[in-house]
């Protein structure tokens, strides 16, 4: 049972899971971890997305709407509400949470779940989104952007764009204050969280406050040592990075026709940003074009905080949740995120 538990928290963290390769030596990447994270790393099964394709972990993780073993509080009321997709082809779902009981203007949070493009719902974050809205002190909405590979470039990203202007649009009716909205996502959320900011500053619509991108996935050239060190396929890894990268953007990934919304490493201006927070672990493919573009950010003007974890793996604080450390890095999140909205 403990387990199954892991395995479902690796799913819904954005690890994927398949069966087991044969032949692989487990010990070299659980020797580098920190002995905390093991456990859960041990808990998750091998990746080979050329063999399985996502479709498994699509209809797991849309497994999990309407699932009545979602976390719940009373102090946090959810509502989805839908509004007109980013090419007015469909609905767009959005999560929202809100505090049951709210005294005077709120900050927000606009947050982008991960998944490598493949997959995933606002629902694998609940209890993170729920957390928000009660230790940050701010109103939550999370978007239900369409995947791919059924909806490549641009969809997700105008379906991103959209139910961030819905918010922007509707923040005096939910309470918010449309100065203080943040917006923040994981893994492939991260990078439309960056890409939906430098829309939204090149677009001039309205600006966000604040940007989290946590450990995206900015650089379709897989250039960067990280990006091609060994790693365990049980974590998100060169093969499955490549997978995400061609299901999103086709066979211009890698070349000199990938854009900056497309993959936001490739943004030559980073003026005129929102201030910026990320982190990132040591034994991940995105290391690098993490710390390099939050470098850039930096040249360019933009206020930034950059937190390199030793020792983990992708999406570790989500894959082997209620540990101390993984426990540190949530209770960072929101730490950064009070003292951007509220300042604190």
């Amino acid at each position: 049972m403990k387990r199954l538990k892991r395995s479902i928290c690796a799913l819904l963290a954005g690890v994927l899971l398949s069966a087991p390769l044969a032949g692989w030596a487990a010990d070299d990447y659980a020797s580098k971890l920190d002995p905390e994270l093991v456990p859960a790393f041990e808990a998750s099964y091998a990746m080979d997305l050329d063999r399985t394709g996502p479709d498994f972990l699509k209809q797991r993780s849309a497994s999990l709407v309407g699932s009545p073993n979602l976390p719940k509080d009373a102090a946090v009321s959810v509502n989805d509400v839908y509004v007109p997709n980013g090419d007015g082809t469909g609905q767009l779902r959005l999560r929202i949470y809100e505090p049951a009981h709210a005294e005077g203007t709120l900050p927000g949070i606009y947050w982008i779940h991960g998944g490598g493009f493949l997959f995933g719902v606002p629902e694998q974050n609940e209890a993170q989104s729920i957390r928000f809205v009660k230790d940050v002190g701010a109103v939550v909405v999370a978007v239900d952007y369409r995947l791919a590979p059924e909806h490549p470039y641009p969809a997700p990203l105008e379906d991103c764009y959209a139910g961030l202007k819905w918010f922007f649009t509707h923040a005096e009716e939910l309470g918010v204050d449309a100065d203080r909205i943040a917006v923040a996502g994981a893994s492939a959320g991260g990078n439309l969280c960056a890409a939906v900011t430098l829309l939204a500053r090149d677009r001039g619509e309205f600006t966000p406050a604040f940007q989290m991108p946590l450990y995206p996935m900015l650089d379709d050239r897989m250039e960067t040592p990280s990006s091609t060190e060994p790693t365990d396929p049980r974590v998100w890894n060169p093969d499955a990075n490549r997978y995400g990268w061609h299901a999103y953007i086709g066979d211009i990934a890698g070349t000199d026709a990938v854009t900056e919304y497309m993959a936001p490493a490739r943004a030559e201006d980073l003026s005129g940003l929102p201030p910026a927070y990320s982190m990132i672990g040591t034994l991940e493919p995105f290391r690098d074009e993490v710390i390099d573009y939050m470098q850039r950010l930096a040249q360019a003007g933009v206020p930034v905080e950059l937190h390199i974890y030793p020792r983990t793996f992708h999406a570790f604080e989500a894959v082997a949740r209620g540990t101390a450390y993984s426990r540190l890095v949530e209770d960072e999140y929101v730490r950064v995120l009070k003292k951007a909205l509220h300042g604190e």
